[in-house]
């Protein structure tokens, strides 16, 4: 069994209405991460110094050495470039979430205390703002329980968010098994936050942002100017608040650094962009927490059974009879790479029907003689499968006339002697007048060319069954 544990599926088509307050057409969310004091240090048991997101261009850690040029940098977050920050924000009357690195929050308590004074949500950054990508996972594991007991500690309760950033592939996992968080956003997947299962429990992630993130002012490619980074917030501002005028809601992460967008020449574009949209109505302002908690209210989580998830009898249980009469169709696409895509009726008809493609001409034709002439005798005595005699019904060919039954028989038949299958065709795209005259055009085909249209109506039979199954 193949099982593709990534989701790239997502909404679909049909993302929800978020229901933002107020009928809010935006939700933008600003984060404010507070790393300093938490950063890669030999002070702090490190093996070398930081080499990541400050105004040093090409920086490199320095292995058992301090980097004193790049602790100032640091420093000049905790320093001016937070009060910078905690002014612009208090000032504006919008509330911030930060993200709280562990051990730099208890090395700054003069701006914990003064983010608690203000209201702002202070979510976890992880112990240190260290890389987990080759941490073990018993260790990260630990590293998580210190970080909230730290948090914990120093904050006086325990997060209620969670956000590593520079983490493993298993942070998720670990952050949702260790439970308490209303909501993870280690992910940059989607617009809007979603739910995931881990194992019993459903965990609320709120998605971030590495675009719309001051981050770029010290990345390549990146920000210049603060023009170039007001241009892009108020593009995506632009665009995601038209999307709501338009019914489609969404939110909009903002990525902050103390140390970066608080120097002076930076701060003066997230000035404008906060003027910008506060001349617009509809937009809310929130925490993210508050988008957690409004998340749970009003777009509770809903399992089903998932069919990238089941087991092969279950599977084939519930998908054997798609293809008339043919379950060996759905013990073969059990076997292919299945995963959160397949877990709709658009997943699960791609495997199916990949599976009938690649069969050979007899297998496939064993599929087309599986299906029942239409009005024919086995409906007239009641023998259809379930599934076709409610098509059948839906088209009204369970209420014919004598003559009209008489008609579909004689055309059953000269079909079948003709082409050596019966006549398929996807009743529910069609009334009892389309079918006839269906039926009267097709019989004149080439067998070659009516085995290709038998079998695209097969798949579409498939496709309109799965409809009512899956989402």
């Amino acid at each position: 069994m193949k099982r593709y544990p990534r989701n790239l599926r997502g909404y679909g088509q049909n993302a929800p209405d978020p229901k933002w307050p107020d009928q809010a057409k935006i939700a933008v969310q600003f984060v404010l991460n507070y790393e300093e004091g938490g950063e890669n240090n030999i002070l702090h048991g490190d093996a070398a110094s930081e080499a990541f997101l400050s105004d040093i261009p090409g920086t490199a850690p320095w292995p058992g050495q301090r980097h004193w040029n790049m602790e100032s940098i640091y420093e000049y977050g905790a320093r001016a470039g937070f009060w910078r920050l905690h002014r612009l924000f208090t000032g504006a009357d919008i509330p911030v979430t930060i993200y709280g690195v562990a051990s730099a929050l208890a090395r700054n308590p003069e701006q914990v205390q003064a983010m608690k004074d203000a209201g702002w949500e202070v979510a976890s950054h992880g112990l240190k703002w260290v890389e987990h990508k080759d941490m073990p996972e018993a260790d990260e594991r630990a590293a998580i329980a210190e970080a909230v007991r730290l948090h914990t500690e120093v904050v006086g309760m325990p997060p209620r968010g969670w956000y590593t950033g520079r983490c493993s592939a298993n942070t998720v996992r670990l952050v949702a098994e260790q439970g308490g968080f209303d909501y993870i956003s280690d992910t940059y997947d989607d617009d809007l936050p979603h739910w995931i299962e881990v194992g019993e429990r459903n965990q609320l992630i709120i998605p971030y942002t590495l675009e719309a993130n001051d981050m770029r002012f010290a990345t390549s490619p990146g920000w210049i100017t603060g023009e170039q980074f007001f241009l892009y917030l108020k593009d995506a501002f632009d665009t995601l608040y038209a999307e709501g005028m338009d019914g489609q809601a969404k939110m909009m992460s903002i990525g902050l650094h103390c140390r970066l967008i608080g120097r002076p020449g930076k701060i003066a574009s997230l000035k404008r962009f906060i003027e910008y949209i506060q001349g617009f109505d509809g937009v809310w302002c929130p925490r993210r927490i508050d988008i957690a908690e409004h998340w749970a209210t009003y777009h509770t989580p809903a399992r089903f059974d998932r069919p990238s998830q089941m087991e092969r009898s279950a599977f084939v249980d519930q998908f054997g009879g798609i293809f008339e009469h043919s379950p060996w169709i759905a013990e073969r696409a059990f076997d292919l790479e299945l995963g959160a895509a397949h877990d709709c009726a658009a997943g699960v008809h791609n495997a199916l029907c990949r599976i009938f493609r690649t069969a050979t001409n007899d297998e496939r034709l064993s599929v087309l003689i599986a299906h029942p002439d239409l009005a024919g005798k086995l409906a007239a005595a009641g023998k259809l499968t379930a599934e076709s005699t409610s098509e059948q019904a839906g088209a009204g060919l369970d209420l014919l006339i004598d003559a009209e039954r008489e008609t579909f028989q004689g055309l059953n038949a000269q079909y079948v002697e003709k082409h050596g299958f019966p006549f398929i065709i996807a009743v529910r795209d069609n009334d009892k007048a389309s079918i006839k005259a269906a039926f009267e055009q097709r019989i004149s085909n080439d067998s070659e060319t009516e085995f290709a249209q038998a079998c695209r109506q097969v798949e579409r039979i498939a496709q309109l069954r799965l409809q009512d199954m899956l989402p």
